[in-house]
């Protein structure tokens, strides 16, 4: 099916991107420091992705994409990283709007966050030789650190709606690695991984999509203040 990229992608984008103009949640007004954030965002992965796949880390089957690419890269990946982030940041605010203390406490918070800055450290450290591992498990801390410096407070809402959003992420991602299909989207050498799949999920995705959306959704508050001040 030449066409299940393009339409988890689509099918990932339409609904929040339809309640966005939602005459309460009114998303759309927070465009102006998404869509940059997502830009900025997509400049750290996708030079990462293209490596990654030249390198054949990871990689695409051509039977579930349209094989039209850009820089070794099929046009739903780059799509993946428009149409997820956006998707997961909707999820975020709405959540935020409609539980407005759905959020952990400070202390519990940077609790959290020095445990898994600790285990990222580790496991960068540990696992060195095994690339995808290294650099999802290396930057994951950097990320975290410079939150934790800058905006710690967005971490006090984003671990709760994160685990929201793992329930779709568990969907998509695993029809992307072959649950519920004959073979995967995306294959991983799992000699640079793990090894380690939730499903058919390898670990290492969940801080993927963790450090992919916190990126976006950090940019976005910092662009956000900026205009405030």
């Amino acid at each position: 099916m030449k066409s299940l990229y393009i339409l988890l992608n689509i099918g990932s984008f339409i609904v929040p991107f339809l309640f966005s103009f939602h005459p309460k949640l009114k998303f759309y007004k927070h465009w102006k420091y998404l869509f940059p954030s997502i830009l900025i965002t997509m400049l750290v992965f996708i030079p990462w992705d293209v490596v990654f796949t030249i390198n054949g880390y990871w990689g695409f089957n051509t039977d579930y994409y349209l094989e039209y690419t850009l820089f070794s890269l099929p046009i739903e990946e780059w799509l993946f990283f428009i149409c997820i982030p956006y998707a997961c940041i909707f999820t975020h605010y709405s959540l935020q709007y409609l539980l407005p203390n759905f959020r952990l406490s400070p202390k519990t918070t940077k609790t959290i966050s020095y445990i898994l800055l600790l285990i990222f450290t580790l496991g960068a450290i540990i696992f060195y030789d095994k690339w995808y591992t290294v650099i999802d498990l290396g930057y994951g801390a950097i990320l975290l650190f410079i939150v934790l410096k800058i905006s710690p407070k967005i971490l006090e809402s984003y671990y709760l709606t994160f685990l929201v959003m793992l329930i779709p992420f568990f969907i998509v991602n695993g029809v992307l690695t072959g649950s519920w299909i004959e073979s995967p989207v995306v294959w991983y050498n799992n000699a640079e991984n793990l090894g380690i799949r939730m499903g058919t999920i390898p670990v290492e995705d969940s801080v993927y999509a963790f450090t992919m959306i916190l990126s976006s959704l950090f940019l976005m508050q910092l662009f956000s203040k900026r205009k405030s001040q």
